[in-house]
C-alpha cells in the first residue's frame, strides 16, 4: 500500500527535523491548502509540513491500520470516502496529530480511548458516521463540540445531549 512508504512521516525525532530526502533547503514551491476547516497560502512549503488529505477519493475498505505508523503527521483528512470498518487502535501513536477528519465515512463501533492521548488535537470531525458507544473523556476531547459528532444515532454522552 502506497502509505507504506511514506516514510518522512515515520519515527520522526521532533528535536531534529532534518528529514534525508530533503537536505537541509526548503522547498520554493507554494501552493493553497485548506487545514483545520481555513485555506491558508504557503509561499515556500517548509520541510515540517506534514499533512494527508485524501479527501473525496471513493476509497473503499477499512481504514489501514498501516496509518498510525506515520506518527509525525499533523494533519490527516480521509472524509468524504467509502471507508468502513473501525478506527484503528494505531491511531494513538500520531502523537503530533492536530487535525483529524475522517467525516463523512462509515466506519462504525466506539471511538478508540486511546484518541484522548493525541494532545496536539485542535479540530476533529468524525460526524455523518456509523459511530456508537459513549464519546471518550478526557484530554482534548473536553473541548470538542457537538459538530464533531453530528449524525452519529448511536453515540451519546457528553458534549451530546442524547444518553444511554
Amino acid at each position: 500500500m502506497y502509505l507504506r512508504s511514506l516514510k518522512a512521516t515515520m519515527n520522526i525525532n521532533e528535536g531534529n527535523m532534518t528529514r534525508r530526502y530533503m537536505g537541509e533547503n526548503y522547498y520554493q514551491d507554494s501552493t493553497v491548502v485548506t487545514i483545520k476547516g481555513s485555506e491558508m497560502k504557503f509561499v515556500k512549503i517548509l520541510n515540517t509540513f506534514t499533512t494527508v488529505d485524501l479527501s473525496n477519493n471513493k476509497f473503499q475498505g477499512q481504514i489501514p491500520k498501516c496509518i498510525g505508523n506515520l506518527n509525525s503527521l499533523r494533519g490527516l483528512n480521509l472524509s468524504h470516502n467509502y471507508l468502513t470498518g473501525h478506527i484503528p487502535l494505531s491511531f494513538k501513536n500520531l502523537k503530533m496529530l492536530e487535525s483529524l477528519d475522517l467525516s463523512s465515512n462509515k466506519p462504525s463501533g466506539r471511538i478508540p480511548q486511546e484518541l484522548t492521548s493525541l494532545t496536539f488535537l485542535e479540530v476533529l470531525n468524525l460526524s455523518q458516521n456509523l459511530l456508537t458507544g459513549f464519546v471518550p473523556q478526557g484530554s482534548r476531547f473536553q473541548t470538542f463540540g457537538n459538530d464533531s459528532y453530528y449524525e452519529n444515532p448511536g453515540l451519546c454522552g457528553f458534549p451530546l445531549s442524547k444518553r444511554l
